[in-house]
Order: structure tokens, then sequence, then C-alpha cells
């Protein structure tokens, strides 16, 4: 039959045909889905130098612990420095909200435990003079045992700094030598002073004369520099009393600063027996006449007669 005309039919597929079609078109969205996803993972890659480290987190180091300072000034004694880190500790909560350990009664128990250096445990009688004063950095978990074990290494690196071999040719011992300059630093404030009021601790040594300073007297007696001396003080029977005694204290009266170790160990070379302060109260006039000494005495106000 002849189909009309205007109009055109097409035959019918047959079902093989259509499934083969079905079969090609899901191939053929497999394959655009998966360079999709592969140009995708690319994409991440290029940005973040690979797939693995794009799903990696970052891990970021834990901020040091805050940083504390205690200040221990040369001179300071040991009852002056538990106050010191009491108030250190008293400060940090205050003021940065940091509860340390360290305290001061955890200092006065670490500092009286702690041991002297070997080469003066003959000697010392105590730990007053080896606790170097200087400033400490320290944490919230520092101990006090670590602080005054970090005092007395830097004591013995100091130390051995010294020469010792004027001293020895004196017949004074290290611990001496360290009472000297314990005195040296209560004694003084200029610091060209201190050889020569080493020099008047050595003459007066070797003369027998009462070495005379009141410091030793204020360390025994335990009066602050603020007071002034009684005259039942200055005529006490303390053994740190040095006005009525002949020789050294029996301990360091506190804890000097390597310059004045040093001085200790290199008095000047000159005659002086006495030293008063002068108006400024930060120099003194030193001589090695009796009278000139009273005369200077007078003149200053420290009394006549």
């Amino acid at each position: 039959m002849t189909p009309p005309p205007g109009r055109t039919y097409r035959s019918r597929p047959s079902r093989v045909r259509v499934a083969l079609r079905r079969l090609v078109a899901a191939g053929l969205l497999v394959a655009f889905f998966g360079v999709a996803l592969w140009l995708g993972v690319g994409a991440l890659g290029s940005e973040g130098g690979g797939a693995e480290e794009a799903v990696t987190p970052t891990i970021t180091a834990a901020p040091p612990p805050p940083s504390l300072k205690i200040v221990f000034p040369e001179g300071f004694t040991r009852d002056q420095m538990i106050a010191r880190a009491g108030a250190v500790r008293n400060i940090a909560q205050r003021k940065r909200k940091i509860t340390p350990r360290l305290s001061g009664p955890t200092y006065a128990r670490a500092s009286k435990a702690a041991k002297v250096p070997a080469q003066f445990r003959g000697d010392a009688k105590g730990i007053e003079g080896f606790l170097f004063p200087a400033t400490y950095e320290f944490t919230a978990k520092t101990t006090a045992k670590k602080l005054v074990a970090d005092q007395l290494a830097f004591f013995g690196q100091n130390w051995r700094r010294l020469d010792l071999r004027a001293a020895k040719a004196k017949n004074l011992t290290p611990y001496d030598v360290l009472i000297i300059a314990s005195m040296i630093e209560k004694e003084t404030i200029a610091p060209e002073e201190r050889p020569k009021v080493a020099a008047v601790i050595y003459n007066r040594l070797r003369a027998g004369m009462p070495l005379g300073i009141d410091a030793t007297i204020r360390y025994g007696l335990d009066v602050p520099g603020t007071e002034a001396l009684r005259v039942s003080q200055l005529e006490s029977d303390n053994p740190y009393n040095t006005r009525n005694r002949t020789g050294l204290p029996p301990t360091p009266i506190a804890n000097p600063g390597f310059a004045s170790m040093r001085a200790a160990t290199k008095p000047a070379d000159v005659d002086f027996l006495f030293f008063v302060r002068k108006p400024d109260k930060i120099h003194h006039f030193f001589t090695a006449s009796e009278s000139e000494f009273f005369a200077k005495a007078c003149e200053y106000g420290f009394g006549c007669g």
C-alpha cells in the first residue's frame, strides 16, 4: 500500500536496539560523573596541597606558660628573700590572675633544707651568703626548691671567677672571704668604695682591732636600717656585735653580689682603719687616723666628745 502523501512514518525500533541504546547512555553518564569527580578532587589538591592535606586538621602548639620574675637585690638577707617570694606571689595572683607554686613559706623551707656548696661545708653555719642575688625568671609551676637550686648554681659560677690566693696568704678561709663580702655589701653604696671598706676590714683584722661595723649588730639583733641603734644594742653581748668583739661575725650578714665578693679578695692597698658616712649617705670618709676620724664624725653630726 502506498502511504498518503504529506506524512512520514518511521518504523518502531526493536527491543534489542532499545536495550542497547539504554546501556550506552548509562555508560556515558557514569563516565561524565567520574570526570566531574576527578576534576573536583584535582581542584582541591591544587589549592590545599593534595587530598590528604585538605582534610588533615591543623595542630597548633600550646603557648608557653606565662613568665614571671623575682628580683633579689644584692645585700638581701634570707629573711628578706622569704618576704620577697611571698610578695611576688601576691602580685602574680592579684595582677595577673596566676597562682605560683612559689611562696614565702615554700621558699623558707627550701632554703633552710638546701645544702651549702661542698667546699664550705666544714665551716659554714647555714645557707646565708650563698643565695646569689639576681633577677630570676620562673613560671607558675616552678618550685621554691628549683629557685634555690638556681641561686646556688649561680653562686658557684660567680665564686669560681674569684682569685683567692691573696686571702689564703692572710690565712683567711673561703668562708671568711664570704663573710667579709657580706659586710662590704651592707656597708657600701658607691661601687668604688668596696675595695676601701675591704682594706679597713683586713687592716683591723691584722691589728687585732674590733671591726666596729654596725651592720653586723643590726643583723644579729634583727634591727632594720630605718631604726637607730640604741646604746644597749651597741653594748650587747650578741655574737654579731663587732664593736666589742674581735674577729669576724659567725656567719655572713647578707647575700653579696659578685662585686663585693671580688672586693673581699682584692682590698685596696691603703692603710685605712676608719671610715664614717658622709652627709650624702652614699659616700664615706676614710682615714688611718683615729683623731681625724672622730673629728669628721663630729663634723658629720654623729656626736662629739
